[in-house]
């Protein structure tokens, strides 16, 4: 395989995680707003009573990381100037450190 092979495929992956992160982004946001975690439809397993308490703790954790990890999606999607691709890489830096330090330091 060339690399010219392997590039449809990479564009396809980027988009899916585009689109998940967004899902994400969304279901996080819904979290912090509603302050109350959704109930899953099918059960793997059982939040522990602290878990159950901290929707925005999680919810703006999960939020932070899917603004950082689709912020980097799309800088490598989009045709951009290398600075701006480069100031977009620290913005999703930046709002991954933000997700470490909101679910490490908010207590709901």
């Amino acid at each position: 395989m060339s690399p010219s092979d392997t590039e449809p495929v990479l564009v396809a992956v980027r988009l899916v995680v585009a689109v998940v992160s967004l899902a994400l982004l969304v279901f996080g946001l819904r979290a912090v707003i509603l302050r109350r975690l959704p109930r899953g439809r099918l059960s793997f397993g059982h939040l522990s009573a602290g878990q159950r308490a901290q929707p925005v703790r999680i919810g703006g954790g999960v939020a932070l990381v899917a603004a950082g990890l689709l912020v980097q999606q799309v800088a490598s999607l989009v045709a951009l100037p290398f600075a701006i691709k480069l100031c977009l890489f620290g913005v999703a830096l930046v709002l991954f450190v933000t997700a470490v330090g909101w679910f490490a330091l908010r207590q709901d």
